[in-house]
């Protein structure tokens, strides 16, 4: 680099940039040059000062030059605990800009949902889901970018933007292949931790290209940056100084440069004595020197400023700092004239009511911190009234809250509340968890703390098990919450003891309960609550005389109310796991609904059951032969949570289970493509969940079914389909599925292995509904050879146990397994059998295998090319290719 200014430069800001403003050209041009170009994100990474905002704005400069949009935003070191706040500063203008009814339109269904997060809608009665929320905002402006592009967004100071933003950002970066826009990152390396941390990380990995990493200055550089500003007459030993008290940092060269001007220092040696104190002017301890040096006046608008650090508006700062609005104003007007504060805004140099910005974050940070803690906190306090009394809401004056010295205020505590709910209402639990948690060390009134920390354990529910069974257990040990909030905490506390792995104490907990009341509706919920978590766990069996206690309790039960509904929800799946008379289970599942529907308070957004439940009851309904009433049910799930913008954990078990039904269906394509998907989101909540299994248990066993032996193998590997397995119950059982995958793969004794395991495990818990647990079925067909007599055997009870079970699927099912363990006409037989009983089936897959096996036992060239056609239909092209294979063979048929 030479001492010439740079051509291009917009900034002094920007000598020694030309590599970073190359690539930012590049990267325009490929977005101006076609509408169907994949997006790119360029990231900027260094120290404070070192010129990322001066390439930020140079970018801007080249994209509008080229008539690209451009939205941009910037964090704030003391808003990182602002949910959505840079996201908002990136989408609100141009939200704004439109018509509420052309804001639903380019939204869509996201509308409802990212809508109370950008600002632009009001929240829902329902908590919002985080990813919901995430995606929403993903699409949002997927659907804004097409309208505008070429778009170019601006993110300065990532490193403090805030959690919700920057799970956005990496999720949104992940998706630029498809989608024409340019995203430029700016941040400081190593000033995130925690969540943040990860999500930069995400987003890093996203860049095209090396990571452009700021350096600094030169001597050279710092040299022609001088001649530049000062003039060419600037001798050596002067520009030597200048780089050396700046350390080629180019804002504080910048800066010390002006107050050359200003002081009207002659640029040559003998001035060199003067540009340390000078340059400490510009900074830190020499900054609020400088600024005190203003006036008294001035030093509290700068400190109010600092306190309020986004929306910084004269009149409000004026409150802060307890001036008049003439004295308000003149001090914004000098401290913009002094470069402490701009504003987007000027006429005729004065300010007018926009809103502003400190210059640097270097000068934000360094007024901040000048403040003395006391009148730090103070004035955090006066904020948080300020802020509320401007119309802005408890959550937006909650920042200033929880730097509030805690003195057992419990109005405190109640604005912290009601913000916590007001986060909470918009996808950010987080931010509520942060405002509860602040809320205890006030601390509450004995008759309220109860209840913050029963807020405290619903909005961890989901995130932090563990703490939330700490809050909801020292909440239920404080006097306050009594009736329905006190069976709410319980149950809460029970799933919070489930998703944790203790499952004795969460049915203790709820059996303890339940002694506790008289019987009603509310003894009645606490009992459902325990039979569903022992109908879920999947691990020793059961206490004695389980099912014949939910059976007598729930005989009675009419379905007069939801608890009922509950109890016989629970009774219809333990009656179908333990194979019970098909046609009596469907007559309990359907005492359950309202006009064939979920009953109001039991729908699948409804948090006071959960989705637990209402998968039981549409499972007792698939493994009935009842798939149109399962369908049904699976597919109002998907609708409800998509609606909801709920795209987290239920979810993904929604897709999982319409996968269920379109394998139980035997649309094994389909089945597929669901179950894919519901892996995808299982994927982002987290690996070793109950919903993680499920996806993963079903696609497996999907594609062994499709005859894609060696890309289930593949999927098992890749997600940990093998022991341990959970404690909850998985459908189908994860054991005899992989016992079939292993027999598939060749590795026969382990196969075996898995399958006996899956034995003891359904005979223990009295599981013996033949199509719920197929180990059977496999487990003869594997030792048909080896162990002939208990081949026979398991065979005979897989049909005892189908036969009282009733359907024809069931039935099928075991005439099936028995047909392969024959030879002869008896063979042929009951192959023909199995054939007549799944014809009836709603099963396909089941029939087109039945149809080709007895096809090949009958010799029969119409029966194999009717099976044929029967798994072409399912999409099972193991089977396609066997039929095809005997048909081309041709031998010995007729």
């Amino acid at each position: 680099m030479t001492e010439e200014r740079p051509g291009t430069a917009g900034s002094a800001a920007l000598w020694e940039r030309d590599t970073q403003l190359a690539a930012a050209e590049r990267a325009i041009d490929a977005l101006c040059a076609d509408a169907a170009s994949s997006g790119s994100l360029l990231l900027l990474t260094g120290e404070a000062g070192l010129g990322k905002t001066a390439l930020m704005a140079e970018t801007r400069r080249l994209a509008e030059r080229r008539n690209c949009t451009v939205w941009s935003a910037r964090g704030g070191e003391t808003l990182k605990s602002v949910p959505f706040n840079v996201v908002r500063q990136l989408l609100q203008p141009a939200l704004l800009s439109l018509m509420p009814e052309e804001a639903r339109e380019y939204l869509g269904d996201w509308y409802d949902i990212a809508g109370p997060a950008l600002g632009i809608s009001e929240p829902g009665d329902r908590m919002a889901d985080p990813q919901g929320v995430c995606d929403g905002l993903v699409a949002a402006v997927r659907r804004l970018a097409k309208r505008d592009w070429p778009l170019v967004l601006l993110i300065d100071d990532a490193h403090w933007a805030d959690q919700e933003t920057l799970r956005w950002l990496a999720a949104f970066a992940e998706r630029l292949d498809d989608l024409s826009v340019l995203v430029v990152v700016a941040r400081r390396p190593d000033e995130a931790t925690g969540d943040r941390a990860d999500h930069l990380e995400a987003i890093a990995r996203t860049a095209v290209g090396p990571v452009a990493a700021l350096d600094a200055l030169t001597p050279a550089a710092a040299a022609g940056l001088t001649r530049a500003t000062l003039g060419p007459h600037a001798d050596g030993p002067f520009c030597r100084e200048v780089w050396a008290v700046t350390a080629g940092n180019p804002y504080e060269t910048v800066e010390l440069l002006a107050k050359v001007q200003d002081a009207g220092l002659a640029p040559v040696e003998a001035s060199c004595g003067s540009l340390r104190e000078l340059n400490n002017s510009a900074r830190g301890g020499g900054l609020v020197a400088r600024l005190q040096e203003l006036g008294l006046a001035a030093t509290r608008f700068a400190q109010a400023a600092a306190i309020l650090g986004s929306g910084i508006r004269v009149d409000l700062v004026a409150r802060l700092a307890t001036l008049g609005p003439n004295e308000a104003y003149r001090c914004a007007n000098l401290l913009c004239t002094e470069r402490i504060l701009t504003e987007p805004d000027l006429t005729a140099g004065q300010v007018i009511d926009s809103e502003l910005e400190f210059v640097h974050p270097l000068i934000a940070t360094a007024v901040y911190d000048s403040i003395p803690d006391g009148m730090r906190t103070a004035m955090h306090g006066i904020a948080a009234q300020v802020v509320t009394e401007s119309g802005k809401g408890a959550a937006a004056a909650s920042r200033h809250l929880l730097h509030v010295y805690p003195d057992d205020d419990e109005e405190l505590v109640d604005q912290l509340r009601e913000a916590a709910r007001e986060h909470q209402a918009v996808g950010a639990p987080d931010a509520a968890r942060s405002c509860l948690e602040r809320a205890l060390l006030e601390p509450p009134r004995p008759e309220s703390h109860a209840h913050v920390l029963y807020e405290l354990g619903c909005v961890t529910l989901l995130t932090s098990p563990a703490t939330t069974i700490g809050h909801l257990q020292t909440a239920l040990a404080l006097p306050g919450l009594e009736g329905a909030l006190r069976v709410d905490a319980i149950v809460r506390l029970s799933q919070a003891l489930l998703h944790n792995n203790q499952m004795e104490e969460a049915v203790r907990t709820v059996e303890e309960e339940a002694a506790r009341h008289q019987p009603g509706p509310a003894r009645m919920r606490l009992q459902g609550a325990q039979f569903m978590l022992e109908c879920l766990h999947g691990g020793d069996a059961p206490a004695p005389g389980r099912s014949e206690r939910l059976a007598e309790l729930a005989r009675p039960c009419t379905g007069r109310d939801n608890s009922e509904r509950a109890l016989l929800m629970l009774r219809g799946f333990d009656a179908m796991a333990h194979g019970e008379n098909a046609e009596e289970v469907v007559e309990v599942c359907d005492r359950t609904l309202v006009n064939g529907r979920l009953a109001p308070g039991l729908g699948w957004t409804d948090p006071e059951w959960g989705i637990e439940l209402l998968l039981m009851l549409a499972c007792s309904y698939a493994y009935t032969d009842r798939l149109d009433r399962a369908e049904a049910l699976y597919n109002e799930a998907l609708r409800a949570y998509e609606a909801a913008g709920w795209s987290g954990g239920h979810l993904s078990l929604a897709h999982a289970y319409v996968g269920l039904g379109h394998r139980r269906r035997g649309r094994l394509r389909e089945a597929e493509t669901s179950l894919r998907e519901s892996l995808r989101l299982a994927e982002r909540v987290g690996r070793g969940l109950p919903l993680y299994w499920s996806a993963t248990c079903n696609l497996v066993d999907t594609l062994l079914a499709r005859g894609h032996v060696q890309e289930a193998w593949t999927v098992a590997e890749q997600y940990g389909f093998a022991p341990p397995y959970p404690s909850t119950i998985v459908l189908p059982e994860p054991r005899a599925v992989r016992g079939r995958l292993l027999l598939a793969v060749g590795r026969t004794k382990e196969g075996i292995n898995e399958l006996e395991a899956a034995e003891k495990a359904a005979t223990a818990r009295g599981f013996h509904n033949p199509v719920l647990a197929t180990w059977a079925v496999d487990l003869a067909r594997a030792l048909a050879t080896e162990d002939p007599l208990r081949a026979a055997q398991l065979a005979a009870d897989a049909r005892r146990h189908a036969e009282h079970f009733g359907t024809d699927t069931a039935i099928g099912e075991a005439l099936r397994c028995l047909a392969s363990l024959e030879t002869g006409q008896r063979a042929v037989r009951l192959a023909a059998q199995a054939v007549a009983y799944l014809e009836a089936s709603p099963c396909q897959y089941e029939h087109a295998a039945a149809r080709v096996e007895y096809g090949i036992l009958a010799r029969s060239v119409s029966e194999i090319q009717r099976g044929l056609t029967l798994a072409k239909s399912c999409g099972a092209d193991g089977l396609v290719a066997q039929a095809r294979d005997v048909l081309e063979t041709g031998r010995g048929l007729r």
